[in-house]
This record gives C-alpha cells, structure tokens and sequence, in this order.
C-alpha cells in the first residue's frame, strides 16, 4: 500500500460527520470519506479503488467515535 493513509486519516478525521446520532454520523462519514479517499486516491497515484474503501472505512469509523461537539457539520441533507 502506498504512504496514503495518513494523508487520508487526515482528511477524514477534519471531514468527519454531520448528525447527533451514531447511525447518522458513521454513514455520513463514509459517504464524506469516500469522496475524500476517491480525491486523494486520485493525486497520490493510488487507484481509486483503492481511496474510497481508505476514506470510507476512515470516515465511517470517524463518525461513529466522535460526537457532535467534538465535530458535527450540520444536519444530514437525508434528514
């Protein structure tokens, strides 16, 4: 694996989740992580592929550790 996975944690952990809940917080974390994962995969020479299951799995764990005060972007646009 090449040296993407600090640059990818990150940018997650800074994109981390949107919501109060765990549930909310863990899926918008995936879906935000997995674009970051697809941008970063996309300039360092990773496949894409590869990026967005890094961001995803990053940024769904990202979500579901936090809490909304430690990071929170707003209520999920499904909500």
């Amino acid at each position: 694996m090449k040296p993407i996975t600090p640059l990818l944690l990150a940018a997650t952990l800074l994109l981390a989740a949107c919501g109060n809940t765990t549930g909310d917080r863990a899926l918008s974390g995936a879906a935000i992580g997995t674009g970051a994962g697809l941008a970063v995969g996309a300039v360092t020479g990773a496949t894409l592929l590869q990026g967005a299951v890094v961001g995803g799995a990053l940024g769904a764990a990202a979500g579901a550790l936090t809490n909304s005060d430690q990071v929170n972007l707003g209520r999920p646009a499904w909500r």
